[in-house]
């Protein structure tokens, strides 16, 4: 066989080998996850941060002049009503109720015989024996003593008072702060000096706020049906501590200002929670999540199915033919991963929550064997197998 011979059955090889690879085919579709949407009441929950405030506080402050002989409790302690907390020098007010009380006695004394000698001119006067101007001077020198009587009784009673202000008391129950004085410490009662603090830490109050616009949001959402909200004393609040973890004890609102703060265009709310092991303290930073009514007839769908942006959110629908679809949707709050639809979604649209990187509108896509899971609280079922 000669050389151009060989070539020649070289190349007809070649070509019968091309001829029988298969033709190149097309990539298959894309496969997703979907979920089913079904409408149900979905929980209104309003986020809003807060701060702690004892329900009752108490400035002890020093009602008579004098010097602090003593603190008697324990500073951080709780105290009752009642309860002993500062002994102030009482030797010069225990002095001074000593000379009212010598006082009262010569002031009776003085009326016991100005007594004695109205009761002897009656009878005199009755006789002529003096004249009628001496029975009226005897009887205006009664008067005169009876009413000195009623006037070092009231400073007695003043005195006595004062005294016992000389031992400083809790006036409400509760938890009893550092104390702003020592021993030796010189208290004015002009001055106030401040004592200590008493906080009642149960149960304690959240001050937090909401604004003019978000109000009326509100209130037009109730107008129109679109929320159902319960008695105002009912509405419930979970606090969510400053270490994300959830306090125990839910609280209620008791209080909303009906003017707004000019300054901040808001509106102060309070509720009112629980305290018994007193976790919660005045000034600390919490989270009130306001249980505030329910929407009829929304959607919960996962976090990962919406995509949100600063234009706004949308989410991908996918139809009868399996093609998928760009839907826009308004989103409300956030609700322990999912988003709640507030619209653009319908009963039984199918969206998609999983592959969603390899996916754009007008692609025609497989459903996945496993359906996605529904959206939290049972709002969107698992796609059905005869419609995969």
């Amino acid at each position: 066989m000669n050389r151009a011979s060989w070539l020649l059955g070289i190349v007809a090889l070649a070509l019968l080998s091309a001829c029988g690879n298969p033709a190149p085919t097309a990539p298959p579709s894309p496969e997703v996850g979907v979920i089913v949407v079904r409408p149900q009441s979905i929980a209104n929950i309003v986020d809003v941060p807060g701060r702690v405030q004892a329900v009752r506080t108490a400035q002890v402050r020093a009602r008579v002049d004098g010097i602090v002989q003593r603190r008697v409790y324990k500073e951080g302690s709780d105290v009752k009503a009642g309860q002993e907390l500062f002994r102030i020098d009482p030797r010069e007010l225990r002095a001074n109720l000593s000379a009212v009380q010598a006082s009262l006695l010569r002031a009776t004394a003085t009326a016991a015989n100005a007594q004695q000698d109205v009761e002897r001119y009656k009878g005199l006067v009755e006789d002529q024996a003096i004249s009628k101007q001496e029975y009226d001077a005897a009887v205006a020198r009664l008067r005169t003593a009876e009413a000195d009587v009623a006037q070092t009784k009231a400073q007695l009673e003043s005195a006595e008072l004062s005294l016992s202000y000389t031992t400083v008391t809790a006036p409400i129950d509760g938890r009893a702060g550092r104390a702003q004085v020592t021993e030796g410490a010189l208290v004015s009662a002009s001055g106030a000096t401040l004592l200590t603090t008493i906080d009642q830490l149960n149960p304690v109050y959240v001050n937090f706020s909401q604004s003019s616009a978000s109000l009326l949001a509100i209130g037009r959402e109730i107008a129109e049906g679109k929320l159902r909200v319960p008695i105002f004393g009912r509405v419930e609040v979970t606090l969510i501590l400053e270490d994300g973890s959830t306090y125990r004890h839910k609280g209620h609102l008791d209080f909303l200002d009906l003017a707004i703060d000019e300054a901040t265009g808001t509106a102060a709310i309070r509720a009112e929670a629980p305290n018994p092991e007193q976790t919660l303290l005045p000034g600390q930073f919490v989270r009130a999540r306001i249980e505030a009514g329910e929407r009829p007839n929304n959607f919960l769908l996962p976090q990962r199915a919406v995509q949100v942006s600063t234009t706004g959110s949308r989410v991908y629908l996918v139809d009868d033919k399996n093609v998928v679809a760009a839907q826009e949707v308004k989103t409300g709050p956030l609700q322990e991963g999912s988003w709640v639809i507030l619209s653009g979604l319908k009963n039984g649209d199918r969206v998609v929550v999983d592959g969603l990187q390899k996916i754009q509108p007008g692609v025609t896509v497989r459903i996945a064997a496993d359906a996605a899971a529904p959206a939290a609280g049972g709002n969107a079922s698992a796609q059905p197998a005869a419609e995969r």
